[in-house]
């Protein structure tokens, strides 16, 4: 959530919205009645006034054992009893100019909830000395210290200590929970779950996703090893420091610790999100045994708690509310008992609130649905379910950036769009047919349900040694054409002539009205992708015998 960015910055703030900040900080720092007063405007100056009154706000830096100097501000309870102690939430800042500051429409919550707050940002970040590490091992032991500074004040309890974060904030949570087992609880909104999956997707970079984060990081503040690590994602050098890299900024390479303390852990994700991997978020929380909950939203990445991180209602903070004052014992939330297991909206229905236990129970067994050849005198093939349908070839045409079809015509934004109930329609008559192959299925006689993993199994046999695809799965209106996205995913093949590859497609939950069509789209260029094709070249599809091409689907009636 950067302020100072390009327009085509997908996280850009509004003017009003940093105003609205600035003024809290502002009010935070002095609450006189004219502080308080000038959040009249937003309908806050009653918040911050009963903020005011029970709770004492200040800024300052935290000082790192090597000299760094951490911008930190604290909220602690006015009025302790001589020897009573409260819970505590340290929150790490998201990724964003402001730094911490992003976090202020929460505090009130916090502090009526009875918890002395304390948020950062970290090292290289907003007003933050030192050099962007992108939660390394030196942001763990930053937040290591932090806590020994914090867990040094009167009244703070040293035993009810929990982390809050979104985005960069949830990933720097997670890892310090990690590290440090006086972390006894961790709320993380758009987490993330393996870093190098996110990174490299089925052996495909997510440039574009990599760039928006390098742009709000600022490379001239980075590091020289993740300067390095840029510069190697870029020239398409993935080699053993930047898997290295990656894994040690990764939650699941500490999944044994977080089952060891049984660490009450809550992530949110959203269904299109395109900066962070949801397999890879589905894979960490249902390796989790402690208390875990998962909730997964429409939309992209921050879509959902941003509301709630101004101050308004919104389900992950109103869930972290919760989760925080079970685990913590104090009572910020609306008293009501947290949810475990699963929570999701289904695509498009924002209205929508389902519970699962498990990723298992909440996933609908798969359904094949076998990939055919194009029937004469048509340009579409059939996918239906039935018999395996081998003997076929079709040739794609890498074409460059007017393939006709995109994964989000725009980071975040897109999905956001998808949140106020307008997803981004697709006119698949408009898709370029020389460079992209089309499988679509009958009209479905009822209406049904995509919900959980799909699968997509193809033989790829490239001019050169390397190719990428990409496969969208669409839901088609036939009457009108018009389409939406339901889910995809990229491959990538290197020093291959030829091969059958079976990969992941993102996890979906999608409702499917009667008469409806799915279509499976696969061409070899997304802009959101950096791709590894050759023009002019072809990609053949195929399904040899034996060996067909299918997608599996998770699809079922409503219930």
């Amino acid at each position: 959530m950067p302020v100072n960015g390009s327009p085509e910055n997908p996280f850009a703030l509004s003017p009003d919205d940093v105003a609205r900040l600035e003024a809290i900080r502002a009010a935070l720092l002095d609450p006189s009645p004219r502080r308080i007063g000038m959040l009249d405007q937003w309908g806050l100056a009653d918040t911050y006034e009963a903020q005011a009154e029970i709770a004492e706000y200040r800024e300052f830096p935290i000082v790192m054992a090597d000299g760094t100097r951490i911008d930190a501000g604290l909220s602690v309870p006015r009025h302790l009893a001589p020897g009573q102690t409260c819970p505590a939430i340290v929150m790490p800042a998201p990724l964003n100019d402001l730094g911490r500051l992003a976090y202020f429409g929460t505090i009130p919550r916090w502090t009526l909830g009875g918890y002395a707050v304390l948020g950062y940002s970290q090292r290289g970040l907003a007003r933050s000395e030192g050099e962007i590490q992108v939660a390394g091992p030196q942001d763990v032991a930053d937040g290591v210290e932090i806590l020994n500074w914090l867990t040094g004040l009167e009244g703070v309890d040293v035993d009810r200590i929990g982390c809050f974060g979104a985005s960069y904030g949830a990933g720097t949570s997670l890892l310090l929970a990690a590290e440090d087992p006086r972390v006894k609880a961790v709320a993380g909104a758009s987490a993330w779950g393996d870093l190098f999956a996110s990174l490299f997707e089925n052996g495909t970079r997510h440039i574009r996703a990599f760039e928006a984060l390098v742009s709000l990081f600022h490379e001239e503040r980075c590091s020289a090893e993740f300067r390095q690590v840029i510069k190697k994602v870029r020239d398409n050098v993935i080699d053993d420091e930047v898997r290295e890299f990656a894994r040690l900024r990764s939650p699941m390479q500490h999944l044994a610790t977080y089952n060891e303390r049984k660490l009450p852990v809550l992530m949110t994700t959203y269904w299109h999100e395109t900066i962070f991997s949801v397999p890879a978020v589905i894979d960490l929380f249902t390796g989790l045994q402690g208390p875990k909950s998962l909730l997964v939203q429409i939309g992209d990445h921050g879509n959902g708690e941003l509301p709630g991180l101004f101050g308004a209602i919104s389900k992950p903070t109103e869930m972290a509310y919760r989760w925080m004052d079970h685990h913590l014992g104090g009572s910020a939330g609306d008293g009501a008992r947290p949810q475990f297991g699963i929570r999701s909206e289904y695509m498009h229905n924002l209205l929508s609130d389902l519970t699962h236990p498990d990723w298992a129970s909440y996933a609908l067994p798969k359904q094949r649905f076998h990939l055919g050849a194009v029937p004469e005198g048509q340009q579409d093939a059939p996918m239906a379910q039935g018999q395996p349908q081998p003997g076929w070839t079709r040739s794609v045409q890498p074409a460059g950036p007017d393939a006709g079809i995109v994964v989000a015509p725009k980071l975040v934004q897109t999905g956001l769009k998808e949140r106020a109930g307008l997803p981004h329609v697709y006119r698949t008559a408009e898709i370029k047919r020389d460079v992209a192959a089309i499988w679509t299925t009958t009209p479905l006689d009822q209406p049904m349900r995509v919900q959980g993993d799909l699968e997509a199994k193809i033989t790829v046999k490239p001019q050169t040694n390397n190719a990428t695809l990409v496969a969208y799965l669409l839901d088609c209106d036939p009457a009108t054409g018009r389409a939406t996205i339901v889910t995809h995913a990229p491959y990538t093949l290197t020093d291959q002539q030829a091969a059958t590859v079976t990969f992941r497609m993102q996890p979906t939950h999608y409702v499917l009205a009667k008469g409806r069509q799915l279509q499976l789209v696969i061409d070899s260029y997304d802009p959101f992708f950096a791709d590894d094709n050759t023009i002019p070249s072809a990609l053949e599809i195929t399904s040899p015998q034996g060996n067909e091409s299918y997608i599996d689907l998770p699809l079922g009636p409503l219930p």
